[in-house]
């Protein structure tokens, strides 16, 4: 008995005992609709209980002797990098009167609204000048347009101001806003209502022209979510949409499109509710993509499930014997599916990045939740009572017009499936040359491949068009990034704070972030010593430090910590930019570290975090595809008890990576995580319909006089399958590639092209390299054994 016919004697208690099945159905969805509303009534369960700890207390120690800390002052220091929001304010009316009146009149505006805390711009930043006189970056209104002429340049030539609060050519100017949580009442507060209230004060002033955005970090986190929650039901209903269009049109009957659908519906369900249980719904991936592709691996296992039943329905069978008779014949390879599946989702929490794993491991439960849903819902619904009344009513004349029962109807793909036919027909009759060049295409692209480099940016995850991100990119032109990072400066206790050769080490890290076009305006305490007057030079000033006020001395310069940072800005224009610049900024760092053996200095700051991890995304996508192939192979050569069939298979399916991979080498993209988690995923849906083929291949071998008969007998059964999956696939994806936000649509475009190439890959590679290298068929086993 093959293991095929052994699998679906296993499974067919569904079939015989529904009432158990429903019963699983009813289990599962009760658990998953906990899921949507009250999670924490299952998570409780598994969270270990808080301990209390009643030890005696320990009696006072001994009094020791304490080491003198210098004392901390009671201050507040200058922080440019951090705010709430940020307002982008563009005109070139800046420095007019007109302009700082109504600028002015902005701020008061804002400072108004209750749930506004403070408000930094460039006529409030701290005075810079040894007497603590104020003296504000903007007349008075009445003042003489060379009163404002001489502001401007006043105002650039401060190293507060200047590539910090306002961009170098005097026309972008940024507000940074910190908010009153606690009077904060909508998401709107923080984003809409705040442009709202800037562009009514700037209104009051027609005279002049102000365009005005809000970026920061809680709006773009804000638009980030927002983004998510509106894809997260727009795509669904479009992917489902366009599921549900494509299935009617390969079935071409009602009942048979319900019965195929309910199965990946179920599986959506289940999946959304229990990840609710681990708290990774808000994973940037799981709330569009996941749902997406859940919809068409179920679908995909659906359709070759009800091809058969249908099959074997039409032949003759009742429907309850079709319905066992369909799981017998591919249950198997619904199953491998699921494993080989899972396999390449699980290779993702492998991955060094969160979202990665955590993509990773809900697309595992989601697999397997989905196919459990596809093996127990359209065996039950195909012989329901319901499905049999819909079938009776649909053989009956409605309106003059007679409906044939859908099982006895040929499909789209049925009606042409002879012509995809001779294509096997014509490779079968040249395997030796077309096998031949399919591995060396794969091999050639696969080199192609590996002069991939990894990126990454923040704004991957952000809406193109939304007015965050546009005003991050106005930031990154006009201000040199939204971003902060920073080198540290620490010395030992053997150099004393006033040292000159403090301020040598911080002039020659000055020196060297200024000497790189990408590093946006760096800004340490040297750059407010050079601002004070006097002409000597920077490290002879370190006694002025003490005549700075205080907010200003410690934002960049803290005596009693032994540190001093230099801040500079950072652009979004991909990170992998930053390589040879950090690289080389690190290389001269270790160089001033060796002329000044008391000082440690290295970078710090989100940006360089992520280009430290930036060789994540290439080890992560190799760790990935080579875990995952790996364990295909041993799956496919235990259950078919054949190594070799393990090895044949893998070749076609990888053969629409290389391609994906090669493309994106000739159009310049870069291996981003999305492009991560998209190769080790399609390679896990594209090996599917080879799953489905090889299982049929195995079944016709032993009957057949040779390799190519059973080939050809292998496409007639399951061809049909793997085309309509091939069809709902790529019209699946093809809908996500609408999103408006960039990864998703990189998601959905690798995915089309993947699932196309791997259809090439199953229709002209796998037949030519079965046809060589397969073991031969009982019949040519035979015909050996005469001659």
């Amino acid at each position: 008995m093959s293991i095929s016919h052994s699998f679906g004697r296993s499974t067919a208690w569904i079939v015989d005992r529904p009432i158990w099945a429903v019963l699983i159905l009813v289990l599962i969805t009760s658990v998953a609709t906990v899921g949507y509303i009250d999670p924490d009534l299952v998570r409780n369960l598994f969270l270990p209980k808080p301990v209390v700890n009643e030890a005696p207390a320990a009696a006072p120690a001994a009094p020791t002797e304490q080491p003198v800390v210098k004392p901390r002052p009671q201050v507040e220091a200058l922080d440019l990098t951090r705010s709430d929001a940020i307002l982008v304010i563009e005109s070139d009316s800046i420095f007019t009167p007109a302009g700082a009146q109504a600028l002015r009149h902005m701020v008061q505006s804002l400072e108004s609204l209750p749930y506004v805390w403070k408000v930094l711009w460039m006529d409030r930043v701290p005075v810079l000048n040894i007497f603590g006189l104020r003296e504000p970056l903007f007349p008075h209104s009445q003042a003489s347009p060379a009163r404002f002429a001489a502001a401007r340049e006043h105002a650039l030539a401060n190293p507060l101001v200047k590539g910090q609060l306002l961009s170098p050519d005097g026309r972008t100017l940024i507000v940074l806003v910190n908010f009153d949580w606690l009077y904060i009442t909508s998401d709107d507060d923080c984003t809409v209502n705040l442009r709202r209230a800037a562009e009514q004060a700037l209104a009051e002033f027609p005279e002049v022209k102000f365009t005005v955005a809000v970026t920061g970090q809680v709006p773009l986190r804000l638009t980030m979510e927002q983004t998510h929650e509106k894809n997260n039901i727009k795509f669904r209903v479009i992917g489902y949409g366009v599921v549900l269009v494509m299935a009617a049109i390969l079935f071409r009957g009602i009942v048979s499109v319900v019965i195929v659908s309910l199965g990946p519906v179920l599986g959506i369900y289940w999946t959304v509710g229990f990840l609710n249980f681990f708290n990774v719904q808000d994973n940037p991936f799981n709330d569009v993509v996941l749902p997406v592709m859940l919809s068409l691996i179920g679908l995909a296992d659906g359709v070759h499930l009800m091809v058969q039943i249908r099959r074997f329905h039409a032949a003759g069978m009742s429907e309850r014997v079709a319905a066992k008779a369909g799981l017998q014949e591919v249950g198997l390879a619904c199953f491998l599916t699921a494993i080989t599946t899972s396999i390449g989702f699980w290779s993702l929490s492998l991955a060094q990045h969160v979202v990665v794993r955590e993509f990773g491991w809900s697309c595992v439960l989601g697999v397997v939740l989905t196919v459990i849903a596809i093996l127990l819902v359209i065996p039950l619904a195909y012989f329901s009572r319901t499905a049999q009344f819909f079938r009776r009513v649909f053989g009956h004349r409605i309106m003059g017009i007679r409906l044939e029962p859908v099982e006895h109807n040929e499909g789209f793909v049925e009606k042409h499936l002879h012509r995809v036919t001779g294509i096997v027909d014509w490779v079968l009759k040249r395997p030796k040359p077309i096998a031949w060049m399919g591995i060396a295409v794969t091999l050639i692209c696969a080199a192609i491949a590996s002069q991939l480099r990894p990126d990454e940016r923040r704004s991957s995850f952000l809406p193109e068009r939304a007015e965050a991100t546009k005003a991050l990119h106005q930031m990154d032109r006009a201000l040199g990034g939204l971003e902060f990072s920073e080198v540290k400066i620490r010395w030992s206790a053997n150099i004393p704070s006033d040292s000159p050769e403090v301020l040598k080490v911080i002039v020659a890290v000055d020196d060297l972030l200024r000497s790189e076009p990408l590093i946006g305006t760096p800004i340490s305490i040297r750059s407010l010593l050079d601002a004070l007057p006097g002409d000597s030079p920077t490290e002879e000033r370190a006694s002025m430090i003490e005549l700075l006020p205080a907010p200003l001395k410690r934002a960049f310069y803290k005596p009693e910590d032994l540190s001093a940072t230099v801040t500079f800005r950072v652009q979004d224009i991909g990170i992998a930019q930053y390589s040879t610049v950090f690289e080389r900024i690190e290389s001269r760092l270790a160089q001033i570290m060796s002329e000044h053996p008391d000082f440690h200095v290295h970078l710090a700051g989100p940006a360089i975090h992520r280009w430290r991890d930036l060789y994540r995304i290439a080890l992560d996508l190799g760790s990935s595809l080579g875990s995952e192939t790996f364990i295909i192979i041993c799956v496919l050569g235990l259950v078919f008890r054949s190594v070799r069939i393990g090895l044949i298979a893998m070749i076609p399916n990888i053969f629409p990576l290389v391609i994906c991979a090669t493309w994106m080498v000739f159009t310049g993209q870069p291996l981003e995580i999305v492009t991560v988690c998209c190769f080790t995923i399609c390679l896990g849906i594209a090996v599917d319909d080879t799953i489905h083929f090889l299982t049929r291949f195995q079944e016709e071998l032993p009957r057949s006089s040779s390799r190519n008969q059973a080939i050809r007998a292998s496409f007639e059964a399951v061809g049909t399958s793997m085309l309509m999956t091939t069809m709902v696939l790529v019209a699946g994806f093809a809908t996500v590639t609408f999103s408006d936000m960039r990864d998703q649509r990189i998601f959905a475009s690798m995915g089309v092209m993947t699932m196309l190439t791997a259809m090439i890959g199953d229709l002209i590679v796998l037949p030519a390299i079965l046809s060589l290298y397969a073991e031969p068929a009982k019949g040519e086993i035979a015909q050996s054994d005469k001659t």
